[in-house]
């Protein structure tokens, strides 16, 4: 199997990608802001830095020697569409310098296009308060779709929202925008995984429910 680095990899989402790449056999880098405070991180087959995913040279010194990476990472502290598209050039940037191939990134639905082509978050009724952070992630897409480059990348969101309490169900489905969809952080790593070990899309925004 190969080796796999997880940006973010202390949230929800990038710890349940940490654990499903163990649990394919991956070789698995997690990167966080500061180690210490996820210990939980530490194992056979997982190697816990420290980085920041904003700084190019930064992820292309971590990255080196990894065939895929992850991107799950935010920063709560800084404004979206300052973080995720600065996010985005150091990606592309410092893995295309460590020469690795697949970038998996974590998107939101509020950036899929309904059935009407409107995006979600443009939608009557869609909160304002979150509409800020879904077109940050926006931005950050945005970027990725600018780079004719390497690497090859994938945003992959919940057609919907996450489901906290969900379990994993070891499967899920592909779909469009659906608000009142739902996936357990453990399905939705399992479609993290399957984007790099048997890639399905390339250069999109795609979309997965639970099983």
């Amino acid at each position: 199997m190969g080796a796999i680095i997880v940006f973010g990899a202390g949230g929800r989402v990038g710890r349940a990608a940490v654990d499903e790449a163990r649990r394919c056999g991956h070789r698995v880098t997690a990167v966080v802001r500061t180690p210490a405070g996820h210990p939980a991180l530490t194992g056979a087959g997982v190697r816990l830095l420290a980085g920041d995913v904003t700084d190019a040279d930064t992820v292309a010194a971590l990255a080196a020697g990894q065939d895929a990476a992850v991107m799950a990472a935010h920063d709560p502290g800084a404004r979206a569409d300052v973080f995720f598209p600065a996010a985005a050039r150091a990606l592309l940037d410092g893995l295309g310098r460590a020469r690795v191939g697949r970038l998996v990134a974590v998107g939101l639905s509020a950036a899929l296009e309904t059935s009407e082509g409107t995006l979600l978050m443009d939608t009557p009724g869609f909160p304002r308060e979150y509409r800020a952070f879904s077109a940050g992630h926006a931005a950050g897409t945005a970027v990725l779709r600018a780079c004719a480059g390497p690497p090859d990348w994938v945003v992959v969101s919940p057609a919907g929202d996450f489901d906290p309490a969900g379990a994993r169900t070891g499967g899920y489905g592909l779909s469009g925008a659906d608000p009142a969809a739902r996936v357990s952080f453990g399905d939705f790593a399992i479609a993290l995984l399957d984007e790099i070990d048997a890639p399905r899309h390339h250069r999109v925004q795609t979309s997965v429910v639970g099983a």
